[in-house]
């Protein structure tokens, strides 16, 4: 009895697999334009821009995004959360693909969330079959699954070049490597390079409501131009889109009558990366008495944490370092570990695990007493790292009326 009952199951549940894979095929087949966006860092910022770029072309386009807080974003531009019940899936992908074929989709962007090469490669072989691959970049990050070596990282990543297609990225450092992914799977290269993002006027860039990149939005003017887009069409998109939770905001207001400058750059947390933000917000805010880096960690990101420990030491000189999160013991561990091994100077280091967004602020002026202050939020923005940018964002309006 239990054989024959075994039996049966087995069978029903081939026929549902073979029923889901029929309709998840159609669902594809449905959808014309299908854009699958991958890299280290950007990801749900580009296809943001995408997505609105191709929408403001007249395509009727949904996106799917799973950076900071995952969303599904329907034709009409409306968001809606993605809700899960456990850990993430890739059989995600397939109830968003079938969504996108209810709403008539003509395009559809979708961001891709595997980490393990093999799931990435399954993810674009039978899951998307994307018309339009772009990869952002690829930096050193996720080394324990994807590593150990950043070139790996590259190969990992290049397991979503689509076949027989066109491939868009913003990668400069191994290039050559995903030349030979597209050669070896019959795809056009199509490379968004700092020429281009020279294009970008500081007059265009500044009409965006958050900080973005030059070279994230040229990456994305590459793929509206090859769905025929005029250049003033998709760049209007972009700017009226909604930023992604993730997207680097700033803030302004006062703790203990002195000015703070907060830095929402939470969703960088590569080493590479976070160099970039904090150069480049040490540059804007010269002017500020105090330059401060906020490291959120994590007891399960160990290996971010050793690695932010030992860039910092190589990045723009802090006045201060403030750890929040868990697991801060592994960053200060491994900060005084390299800074003896390289032979350089440490920053004053505070930790402000299990203390609220004011607290760890006042703690922070206390700890470095100024005028005015640049906070930079780095690491990630899980838990007290969004409540420490919602605390920043209610400050901000209460200060400037808004």
């Amino acid at each position: 009895m239990d054989f024959w009952l075994i039996v049966v199951v087995f069978v029903i549940l081939c026929v549902y697999l073979i029923i889901e894979n029929i309709v998840h095929n159609n669902s594809i087949k449905s959808i014309p334009i299908r854009i699958h966006v991958n890299g280290t860092r950007g990801k749900s910022s580009v296809a943001r821009l995408i997505a609105a770029g191709v929408r403001a072309g007249g395509y009727r386009t949904v996106a799917k995004t799973t950076g900071t807080l995952a969303r599904y974003i329907d034709v009409d531009g409306s968001e809606t959360p993605v809700f899960r019940i456990g850990f993430s899936n890739i059989a995600e992908q397939v109830k968003i693909m079938f969504k996108a074929r209810r709403a008539k989709a003509d395009a559809i962007v979708i961001e891709c969330m595997a980490l393990q090469p093999l799931l990435q490669s399954l993810c674009e072989l039978k899951l998307i079959k994307a018309t339009h691959g772009v990869l952002t970049n690829a930096r050193p990050d996720h080394l324990d699954v994807m590593g150990p070596t950043e070139r790996d990282v590259a190969k990992a990543l290049a397991a979503t070049v689509p076949v027989g297609a066109k491939y868009f990225t913003a990668e400069d450092i191994h290039l050559d490597f995903f030349e030979y992914a597209c050669k070896d799977r019959g795809s056009e290269l199509i490379a968004a390079t700092a020429q281009d993002a020279e294009k970008i006027s500081d007059e265009e860039i500044n009409k965006f409501v958050y900080s973005e990149f030059k070279i994230n939005v040229a990456l994305a003017l590459k793929v509206t131009d090859d769905l025929g887009i005029p250049r003033e069409i998709a760049l209007k998109g972009m700017w009226e889109a909604t930023p992604d939770p993730g997207a680097m905001t700033e803030y302004n207001f006062n703790i203990k009558n002195a000015e703070i400058n907060f830095a929402n750059a939470f969703a960088a947390n590569d080493p590479v990366s976070t160099k970039m933000l904090w150069d480049k917000l040490c540059a804007k805010y010269s002017g500020c008495d105090k330059k401060v880096l906020v490291v959120n960690c994590r007891d399960d990101r160990e290996d971010r944490s050793k690695q932010m420990a030992e860039a910092a030491l190589g990045w723009q000189k802090q006045d201060l370092i403030v750890l929040i999160g868990t697991g801060t013991e592994v960053f200060t561990s491994f900060y005084k570990k390299y800074a003896k091994s390289l032979n350089k100077p440490m920053t004053k280091v505070i930790v402000c695990e299990e203390m609220t967004p004011i607290q760890i602020l006042e703690k922070t002026v206390d700890s470095n007493p100024a005028n005015s202050y640049i906070l930079v939020g780095v690491g990630n923005i899980k838990d007290i790292g969004m409540e420490l940018v919602d605390y920043c964002d209610t400050s901000h309006k209460k200060k400037h009326n808004l």
